[in-house]
């Protein structure tokens, strides 16, 4: 007589249903929650602000919150609540628009260099180089080069972050190569570009698009630093990062002036970041099979 181990079945089993899409995916609703919530922010800057973020006025410097100042002011006298919600604005754009840079150039430069050898040759030798600095070292060089300004921050954060999406775009398309798929298109003679564009861009969508969400953190991190030590936007643009470094003098009888653009900057990182590891699983065939 033999016995036969039977294995227990799951509750998707029993049930014969799967699980709703947001239960499956609970940090990509979560993280696009968040994330569509200071989204919201930053574009209602203008209705949301109280007062010009700018405007100073001695007479009422260094208050506590009240129904007047929610979030206090300042050692000049500015209305903390209006720079954290003008700051939204800058930091979202320089984190969005350096994520569309670096995903665009690295995908430029990835595709050349995984379907050519003498380009990835020279090619990827540069971005070694690049990789070997570390991204804020290298934005705050690139930043000491050029003026304090907007497109300044958003190109310097951007050429440290091109080497990444490169070599993960090289490494998907030296992968692609050998697939069979690939070697008939040139058997029967299609074009290089035609290739690309078929065969191997598609391929490419869904790593760079989970790509795009940590370089989008990564940037916003990045350009808290560089205003924070002075080196990012002009003081005139209310940040994150420059708020922040206006508040550190007088952190121990005002921390809130601290705290509070702080913890606006970590919602924020924290939902682009669970909407990168939703998105991961959800593009991943393998992970989507589990849940």
């Amino acid at each position: 007589m033999t016995l036969t181990l039977v294995a227990p079945a799951t509750s998707a089993q029993t049930t014969g249903k799967r699980r709703p899409w947001w239960k499956r995916h609970l940090s990509i609703v979560i993280g696009g929650l968040l994330l569509a919530l200071m989204v919201a922010i930053a574009v209602a800057a203008p209705l949301l602000g109280t007062v010009d973020p700018a405007a100073l006025s001695p007479i009422r410097r260094l208050r506590m919150p009240s129904e007047q100042y929610w979030f206090g002011t300042d050692a000049l006298g500015r209305d903390v609540y209006s720079r954290v919600v003008y700051g939204a604005r800058a930091s979202l754009f320089v984190g969005f628009a350096v994520a569309l840079l670096a995903v665009l150039a690295g995908l430029l430069f990835g595709l050349l260099a995984g379907f050519n050898r003498w380009i990835d040759a020279i090619l990827m030798r540069i971005m070694d180089g690049l990789m070997s600095i570390p991204s804020v070292l290298l934005a705050i060089a690139l930043m000491a080069l050029t003026r304090a300004s907007l497109e300044n921050v958003i190109a310097a954060i951007a050429i440290a972050e091109i080497p990444r999406v490169t070599r993960l775009v090289r490494s998907v398309v030296l992968s692609l190569r050998e697939q069979p798929f690939v070697e008939a298109a040139i058997a029967v003679g299609t074009s290089t570009p035609l290739i690309l564009w078929r065969h191997i861009l598609p391929n490419t969508i869904a790593p760079l698009i989970v790509q795009a969400t940590y370089i989008a953190a990564s940037a916003i991190i990045t350009e808290a630093i560089l205003s924070f030590i002075g080196a990012g936007l002009p003081p005139s643009i209310p940040t994150w990062g420059n708020i922040i470094a206006e508040g550190r003098a007088i952190f121990q009888v005002r921390p809130h002036l601290i705290l509070i653009p702080a913890g606006f900057l970590s919602i924020t990182v924290l939902a682009i970041n669970l909407l990168g590891d939703g998105m991961r699983d959800a593009l991943d065939p393998r992970l989507a099979r589990q849940l």
